[in-house]
C-alpha cells in the first residue's frame, strides 16, 4: 500500500506546489469529502488541453498541470492522484481506450482517429475500496460542447457518460490498460508515436493549437 501514498516521478505528491494546491482546497470531515473537494480543483481548476508536447516527460507530470494551469487527461489524472496521496489518501492512475464519438474536426485532423489511446483516470481509495475518478473535462468546456461534466461523490465511479446532453453517442470505452502506481510515461510515449505521429511530431508547436 505504501506505493500508492508515496511520491511519485509523475505523481509527485512531495512537490511544493501539488502540496499547496492540495492543502488549499481539500476541504470535508473525512478522506471522502476531502477527495471530492479535490475533484472538483482538479476537475475545473484546470484547463483541458490534448495539444500538448507529448515528447517532454513533464506533460505527465502533476505538478506541470499546476505550474502551466493545463493538462489533459493523464496529466490531471496525476494530478487528483498526487493531492489526495499528499493528504493521506492512497491513490493510483488507470487507463483505458476509449473511442470518442465527439471529436472536433481539429482533434480528428491531428490525432487521424476518434480512439483515445491511454486516457487516463484516477483512482482512490475511499471507505475501503478502490473508486474511479476521471477530472479531465473541465465545466466550462462541457458547457461549451454541450456535454455532461463528470460528477463525483467518492462512492461511485466517475467514468465518461455513453451520451452527451443532446443524447449524442459520445464515449466509448473499448480496452482496459490497468492500474499503476505512477504514470508509464515511456510506454505511453511509445505508443502515442505509433498511434498520433501526426500529433506527436507536433513537439513544442503544439502550443500554438487551441481547443475548446
Amino acid at each position: 500500500m505504501n506505493e500508492y501514498l508515496q511520491p511519485g516521478r509523475y505523481i509527485d505528491s512531495g512537490h511544493p506546489a501539488v502540496a499547496a494546491f492540495a492543502s488549499k482546497h481539500a476541504s470535508g470531515k473525512d478522506d471522502r469529502e476531502r477527495a471530492v473537494s479535490l475533484y472538483y480543483a482538479t476537475r475545473d481548476g484546470i484547463r483541458y488541453n490534448p495539444f500538448l508536447d507529448f515528447s517532454k516527460e513533464e506533460t505527465f507530470q502533476a505538478s506541470r498541470c499546476i505550474t502551466t494551469g493545463e493538462g489533459f487527461c493523464i496529466g490531471k489524472a496525476a494530478l487528483l492522484a498526487a493531492c489526495a496521496r499528499a493528504g493521506g489518501i492512497p491513490a493510483r492512475v488507470g487507463f483505458a481506450d476509449v473511442k470518442n464519438h465527439l471529436t472536433t474536426p481539429a482533434l480528428l485532423e491531428r490525432m487521424g482517429t476518434d480512439l483515445f489511446v491511454y486516457h487516463g483516470y484516477a483512482e482512490l481509495l475511499l471507505e475501503g475500496k478502490w473508486v474511479k475518478a476521471t477530472p479531465a473535462f473541465n465545466l466550462e468546456l462541457c458547457r461549451r460542447f454541450r456535454v455532461k461534466p463528470l460528477e463525483f461523490d467518492g462512492r461511485e465511479d466517475s467514468i465518461f457518460h455513453p451520451f452527451d446532453a443532446e443524447e449524442r453517442r459520445h464515449m466509448e470505452y473499448v480496452a482496459d490498460r490497468g492500474t499503476h502506481a505512477d504514470v508509464p510515461a515511456a510506454e505511453i510515449q511509445r505508443v502515442f508515436r505509433e498511434v498520433y505521429p501526426p500529433l506527436y511530431s507536433l513537439g513544442k508547436d503544439a502550443a500554438k493549437e487551441r481547443f475548446g
